[in-house]
C-alpha cells in the first residue's frame, strides 16, 4: 500500500481539529448537560408533587368510603329495629 500524503494530511488535520474543538466545546457541553439535569430534576419534582396530590385525593376518598360504610353499618340495625 502506498503512502498518500493528501489522505494523511486530511486525517491528521481532522484529528487536530477535533482535539482543539473538544477543548473549546467542553464548557458548552458542560452547560448543556447542566441544563438537562436541571430540567430532569424539575420534571421529577413536579411528578412527585402531582403523585402526592393524587395520593392525598385517594386517601380522602378511602376515608369517605370507610366512614360511609361505618355509618351504613350502624344505620341498618337501628332501621331494622324500628321497622
Amino acid at each position: 500500500m502506498r503512502f498518500h500524503l493528501p489522505s494523511f494530511m486530511l486525517g491528521y488535520g481532522a484529528g487536530a481539529v477535533s482535539v482543539l474543538a473538544g477543548r473549546r466545546l467542553r464548557p458548552f457541553a458542560v452547560e448543556v448537560a447542566s441544563a438537562v439535569y436541571r430540567l430532569v430534576d424539575a420534571i421529577g419534582a413536579r411528578f412527585a408533587m402531582q403523585r402526592e396530590d393524587l395520593e392525598d385525593l385517594l386517601a380522602e376518598a378511602r376515608a369517605r368510603v370507610r366512614t360511609g360504610r361505618e355509618r351504613g353499618a350502624r344505620a341498618e340495625p337501628s332501621a331494622v329495629a324500628h321497622a
